[in-house]
């Protein structure tokens, strides 16, 4: 069974439910990350979701060209492509000529989703983490998303939208925007279900999209709370699936979109198949009561700075 896809508001192209995730810690060689890529169109992957801060826009741009000329695809134009703009250019006369560079990196003439990456801006580009307190700054919302709406109106993005936003940073958001984001990509699993956040966003018509579906194992902030749950474990033994596959389809039946990362050709393959069986409302009764833990934690990452404490205590 093929991936299915859904119409996002204010974007003609369809989005494939399921994209291959290219963020890695530490970074992935480039020639390997473009090789995951080729196999995973192989394997009908049509959604690829990128960042400037993965370092993973120029390899794919890369295989995109080799898939092309391979004959995978006719064109780019059959592909979902999602990128992020990084903090570091979140000040709002920097955005158009960041997306721009993305472009450049990816050597393609548009993304069909372009996402601020973080709810924050930091005023140079961060060599590590965490950073000094005194190169935080906080988002200028409504001067970003207008710069936002103007890659939209001029074609360097079809979709534009955002990532790690509270309620309360939309509802920021929402308040001056002409175009609404048509998407929020957070983390969410079932260790992380967000239920107040996805009513919030199923209420304004924002699409959600899943990071981390399992966790984020093998990153600097995720674990194996999914992978080894005991709830999810024994459902996957009983159903004749995978503890992965148990997880992402319940993170499908949520009504989101996902983005899971997987460079290995099995896992690859394994993890879209999830779209041809469903949980049972027993089963999903279950995993409704894993005991809840955030596993993106932004003063991990930045520091415990004011600013960034508040960030989190708003998720």
């Amino acid at each position: 069974m093929g991936i299915p896809s859904k119409n996002l508001r204010g974007c003609e192209k369809a989005m494939p439910l399921m994209s291959l995730g290219t963020a890695t810690y530490p970074l992935a060689e480039p020639e390997t990350v473009k090789a995951a890529i080729l196999e995973a169109i192989k394997a009908g992957y049509r959604h690829f979701d990128t960042a400037f801060a993965y370092r993973s826009e120029q390899p794919l741009g890369e295989a995109v060209a080799e898939a092309t000329r391979l004959g995978l695809i006719k064109s780019r134009d059959e592909l979902f492509i999602t990128t992020k703009l990084w903090v570091s250019f979140a000040e709002p006369s920097q955005i158009v000529p960041a997306c721009k560079m993305s472009l450049q990196n990816l050597q393609m003439e548009y993304v069909d989703l372009y996402l601020i990456h973080q709810p924050l801006r930091l005023t140079e580009m961060n060599k590590q983490i965490p950073v000094d307190a005194e190169i935080i700054r906080p988002l200028d919302v409504k001067g970003a998303w207008e710069a936002m709406e103007e890659c939209k109106n001029l074609g360097l993005a079809k979709a534009i939208g955002v990532s790690n936003f509270s309620c309360k940073k939309l509802e920021q958001l929402l308040s001056t925007a002409k175009i609404p984001p048509a998407v929020n990509q957070v983390e969410l699993n079932p260790a992380w279900q967000q239920k107040v956040l996805m009513d919030y966003c199923r209420e304004k018509g924002i699409h959600i999209t899943a990071y981390s579906p399992l966790g984020g194992s093998n990153t600097h902030f995720g674990d194996n709370r999914i992978l080894e749950n005991d709830v999810l474990t024994d459902i996957a033994k009983a159903r004749g699936k995978t503890t992965a596959q148990v997880a992402l389809r319940w993170v499908h039946e949520q009504g989101v979109s996902i983005a899971a990362k997987s460079f290995n050709k099995e896992r690859i393959k394994e993890n879209i198949g999830i779209f041809d069986w469903a949980l049972t409302p027993h089963e999903l009764e279950k995993i409704s009561k894993i005991p809840q833990r955030k596993g993106v934690i932004l003063a991990e990452i930045w520091g415990p700075h004011d600013l960034i404490l508040e960030l989190d205590a708003e998720v």
